[in-house]
Parts: C-alpha cells; sequence; structure tokens
C-alpha cells in the first residue's frame, strides 16, 4: 500500500536548518554538515548527475526510498528560498538546474501561484496555492499508486504532521549540534511514533518511525 511520507536530515538538537539561512547559504550556519551523509553516496550522487560515490547502508536506504517514490511534495522555501512574487526571485526555476534529481512530479506549496514547469528527466514543478492538505491529494493522484515523499523544509513536515497525512517519518541524524536554527518541531505537537526501522552508521543515525 502506497504510503505518504516525510524524509528529512535534522541535527541531533532537532533542527532542520542552521541560523541565518540566505540565498548563498540556504540551509543557514552549518546546515550543510545536516547532509554530510548523503552527500558521499553514489546513490545519492547519481540523480544529481555527479559521478563516484560510496556504496553502504545508508545507500540502501536512499536507493529504495527512489524506487518507491512516485511523487514530491516541498515549500517554497526548499525550492528556491524565496517567498516574494516569482519574477523577483533570483532562483524561481529552482536549484536544480535544467535536469533535477526527482525524475517525477513534484509539488511546491507557495502563496504564488504560476503555470507548471517541465524540466528535463521526467521532472515536473506544479504549484499548489491551497495549502499542504491540497499538495498531497495531488500527488498521491500523480503519484501512480507509488509513495508521497514530503521532502521540506521543515514547516511543511511539520504541517503534514498537523494535519494527519503522513504515515511514516524518516529521520537521517547527523551527529551535529547546531545550537540555534530551524527546528523541526517547534510547536511540539503532542504525538506518538512507532519505530519500524533503524541504521547506524558513522555519518548519521537514520530511524523510519510509523505514525500511531
Amino acid at each position: 500500500m502506497a504510503r505518504t511520507f516525510a524524509d528529512i536530515s535534522i541535527s541531533l538538537d532537532g533542527f532542520a536548518a542552521g541560523p541565518s539561512p540566505s540565498l548563498e547559504d540556504p540551509l543557514g550556519v552549518g546546515g550543510m554538515q545536516l547532509h554530510e551523509w548523503a552527500f558521499r553516496l553514489a546513490a545519492w550522487r547519481k540523480p544529481h548527475g555527479l559521478e563516484g560515490g560510496e556504496a553502504g547502508p545508508e545507500a540502501e536506504v536512499v536507493e529504495r526510498t527512489q524506487a518507491a517514490t512516485g511523487a514530491f511534495v516541498m515549500g517554497r522555501k526548499m525550492f528556491s528560498n524565496g517567498d516574494g512574487p516569482w519574477e523577483d526571485d533570483p532562483k524561481a526555476d529552482g536549484w536544480w538546474g535544467d535536469d533535477p534529481p526527482f525524475h517525477g512530479p513534484v509539488f511546491i506549496v507557495t502563496h504564488h501561484a504560476r503555470e507548471p514547469v517541465e524540466k528535463l528527466g521526467g521532472t515536473t514543478f506544479t504549484f499548489v496555492t491551497d495549502g499542504v492538505a491540497a499538495a498531497v491529494e495531488q500527488a498521491r493522484a500523480a503519484a501512480g499508486g507509488k509513495d508521497v515523499q514530503v521532502s521540506g523544509g521543515a514547516s511543511v513536515v511539520q504541517q503534514a504532521l498537523e494535519l494527519g497525512l503522513l504515515d511514516e517519518l524518516q529521520l537521517h541524524i547527523a551527529p551535529v549540534l547546531l545550537g540555534a536554527g530551524t527546528p523541526l518541531f517547534p510547536s511540539g505537537t503532542p504525538g506518538r511514533l512507532e519505530i519500524v526501522e533503524t541504521i547506524a552508521s558513522t555519518y548519521a543515525t537514520y530511524v523510519r518511525y510509523r505514525v500511531a
């Protein structure tokens, strides 16, 4: 049965990005450290058009997640780090160039409407102005019976959790203490998670939770 799940990297103290994010440093001060576990993996590098990389347990998680995912949901900040009219956004086409790594439909939660954007490799960006629930609904319809991945940022994941839209939560917990930044769970939403799978490595601890 198809899932709707979130997949996101966080620090040991619960931050999904560091302080002072900017166009030049979209993950904030120290935020890139949260993703070092992925940058070294061949399974992550190949969809991004990069050569080389390593195998290992985390690579198997990445490969499995890629194979299971039929559509993606993300926020405007993750897409371009913008928040105003598209004509004023220097990254209005996203961070990933002409051939993004998604190779499927991606639904962007935004306050500013625009026509869908088709990219090479099968990626289509659709811009949803009716909120997270509407974006997830559209993603489920477009996923072709496969899973829907809520990719971030923290606000979109939090909203999806609060709205009861998530079946599972996949966290890649980096051995980093950022001390400040964007918390994944700023509102302290009450609830219970059941651990489904745990994989530990030198670079991060991967935990897959079922949302009870």
